[in-house]
């Protein structure tokens, strides 16, 4: 008897792919990581708090707000944080920065974020704030100003407001190797995998997008995989979290 397939469509760029599955994100930082839930489960919401309660994730479907909110709460030797992705963000690109969050591994000194997005061929946009993607799609933009140091995504088809996909803000004092984390995750080629029914409508027609069969169970396990590489990550406790951090402040000097 053959085994049974379903059709999976592989979207590059990453970035236009869609949303894909929230447990990406949040399974793995429950099952993996250790996060404890406290939401009302009749709430469209999650909550998930770090071990040791300094981090916390907020998933709420706002219209008119970001969707996603991670905010670390002040450490010994840093301020807090709060970093903030859009609805459509594709959930493979915020784990990148859960991920980098929760490695029990110390992170190493690197260099700009900018870095991996110079390695993959972006360029200095037009009005020379930040970095853009080959295609034109993403913009990269760091502010500073006297207190403010914010990294700002936005991913837009159009200038118009209805041609944005979706925004990412990283607040004042985020740690530049989660930063990083999600600058390799926006510059990596590699495609994401969807359900070819779930592909978004805005931006399709700048995606690249191949369909393919592939075995049931390969693509049912594909978290279970994720996880359990993730619970083999050297051991070691949660990287700190934490409550509300300071709103992103109002794009202001930029640097690169």
């Amino acid at each position: 008897m053959p085994e049974p397939s379903v059709e999976q469509a592989s979207v590059r760029p990453s970035y236009l792919a869609g949303p894909g599955n929230p447990a990406w994100v949040t399974a793995a930082l429950h099952r993996a990581s250790g996060w404890s839930y406290g939401h009302d489960p009749l709430l469209a919401r999650v909550v998930l708090a770090s071990p040791d309660q300094q981090a916390v994730l907020h998933l709420e479907p706002e219209p008119d707000q970001p969707w996603w909110v991670i905010r670390h709460a002040r450490t010994a030797d840093a301020p807090p944080w709060q970093a903030s992705f859009g609805a459509r963000t594709p959930a493979e690109i915020i784990a990148a920065f859960t991920d980098a969050l929760t490695d029990p591994a110390t992170p190493t000194a690197g260099g700009s974020p900018y870095e991996p997005l110079r390695n993959a061929g972006w360029q200095p946009a037009r009005d020379h704030s930040g970095l853009t993607s080959p295609d034109g799609i993403v913009q990269v933009e760091h502010f500073t100003e006297t207190s403010a140091d914010a990294w700002f995504i936005d991913v837009a088809i159009s200038g118009d407001p209805e041609g944005l996909i979706w925004r990412a803000l990283l607040g004042t004092g985020t740690p530049a190797h989660l930063i990083s984390a999600v600058t390799r995750a926006l510059a990596d080629p590699s495609p994401l995998p969807r359900a070819p029914q779930s592909l978004p409508p805005l931006g399709q027609d700048r995606m690249h997008t191949s369909v393919r069969q592939l075995p049931a169970a390969h693509v049912a396990f594909a978290l279970e995989r994720r996880i359990d590489a993730l619970v083999y990550r050297s051991p070691g406790p949660c990287r700190p979290a934490l409550p509300p951090g300071p709103a992103v402040q109002p794009r202001p000097h930029r640097s690169r």
